[in-house]
């Protein structure tokens, strides 16, 4: 059994739980000598700390819990690290989906301008992590949950030296959704970027099922963060795959809007009242396991997918994970030092992607490959704090395209995120790596 060492930053997260409950159904195998929660809110890291603690000693595990503020203390001896921050937390979650409204455009947490704010926001915040990392624990593996999941893992191989995976739940729902309609034993193809892929072969008995799926009129679930617009069969059959639920935003985009002018609360208000609820019952000292609500928060097999795959490397299983990692060649209309979502074979020398066959349709190459430039834009001005790479991400991207919209708005979400930008405003004070 592999002892190792985990750090949790932002673990003041309601989220916590739910992995700290993977561990607990993967303590034969992986036993945690040492967990350091580590978060900058003092309440909410004493709250879900907490809570994390009652589960651990419930289930009997030999496992150190310690909570701190001091980010350079938490990643002394860590052999992981995982990142599940919110810079500005969910007030700034609210203006990124509220704003862009005013526009006409689409506000949301990880993609369009709102995920676009998100990111300017994070990269400097796990860049100064990963500077510590660099010093602190050089061999530790940083698995990156904080979004947009894609860039900021794009950012981290291509600037940094810590080894790092971007991972998110997103993969798994779809594949096991898959699998539940055709069979466990079915062969599936996944491949795309963070919040915007597709399943693109479903093979049973090394038969292709993708057509008899959407003939039968199969239909992918939605995740619980998401209005469900639903996708029509000749749009499925069109794209040539089965999209994941973020896509509606661009396949439904009218409807996504008008559901965002309509709703009474936009979804940062739903998960201001749902995160209430949660630190609640956290607070309730005979609660010893994670609680149903939290699955409402759009998490689901959260742990899983994070659990698994510290597991994979730690014991050096050599199983396959859907990841975000360097493409190197996997896909060949993309980049070598693009990061996509695709699956790979895990083991203790990392991710080594598995071979994909020509599943994909030019409509997938040509998104991706647009969307990907809008990322390596973002990337930049978040950086450097450049005004005009921030312009043309957004032009790029095709949530957003209009200059004058674009313009408007961006300059309005920057003022009101001007705390968390100081690298647009002190131009002297650039990240450098």
């Amino acid at each position: 059994m592999k002892e190792i060492n985990v750090t949790v930053i932002g673990s003041g997260s309601t989220y916590c739980p739910e992995l700290v409950d993977g561990f607990i159904k993967r303590q034969e195998s992986l036993k945690i000598k040492r967990l350091v929660l580590m978060d900058i809110d003092d309440r909410k890291r004493t709250i879900v700390g907490s809570l994390c603690e009652r589960m651990i000693k419930k289930a009997g595990m030999d496992t150190e819990v310690i909570m701190t503020d001091d980010l350079d203390a938490s990643l002394v001896g860590a052999d992981f690290v995982v990142t599940q921050i919110r810079v500005g937390k969910l007030h700034c979650r609210y203006l990124d989906e509220t704003i862009p409204i005013k526009y006409g455009l689409i506000g949301q947490e990880t993609t369009g301008i709102g995920g676009f704010f998100k990111a300017l926001r994070t990269i400097p915040v796990i860049g100064n992590i990963c500077k510590k990392m660099e010093e602190i624990c050089p061999d530790a593996w940083l698995i990156n949950f904080t979004n947009p999941s894609g860039i900021i893992t794009d950012f981290v191989l291509n600037n940094t030296k810590v080894k790092c995976m971007g991972l998110c739940n997103v993969p798994i729902d779809m594949i096991d959704d898959a699998k539940e309609a055709v069979g466990q034993d079915a062969e599936i193809t996944y491949l795309g970027l963070n919040h915007l892929s597709w399943i693109t072969s479903v093979k049973k008995d090394g038969k292709e099922c993708l057509y008899d799926l959407f003939d039968e009129g199969y239909a992918p679930k939605v995740m619980a963060n998401i209005h469900d617009d639903g996708f029509d069969v000749e749009c499925l059959k069109a794209v040539g795959g089965i999209p994941s639920s973020y896509l509606q935003y661009y396949y439904c985009r009218d409807a996504k809007v008008k559901h965002l002018k309509e709703d009474l609360k936009c979804r940062a208000q739903v998960c201001m009242e749902i995160e209430e609820q949660l630190l609640k019952m956290y607070q309730d000292e005979e609660l010893c396991v994670k609680p149903a609500l939290l699955d409402k928060r759009g998490g689901h097999k959260y742990s899983l997918a994070a659990c698994s795959l510290i597991d994979s490397i730690a014991n050096d299983k050599n199983d396959v994970h859907v990841v975000n990692i360097l493409n190197n060649g996997t896909l060949p209309f993309m980049d070598d030092d693009d990061v996509v979502e695709i699956a790979a074979v895990i083991g203790k020398d990392g991710a080594k992607p598995v071979p994909v066959s020509h599943t994909w349709t030019r409509h997938m190459e040509g998104l991706m490959k647009v969307v990907k430039e809008y990322e390596k834009y973002t990337v930049i001005a978040a950086m450097n704090g450049d005004d005009e790479a921030a312009l043309n991400a957004l032009m790029i991207h095709p949530l957003v395209g209009d200059y004058d919209r674009a313009f408007k708005c961006y300059y309005e979400m920057k003022q009101a995120h001007m705390e968390y930008l100081p690298q647009f405003w002190r131009k002297d004070d650039k990240i450098k790596y």
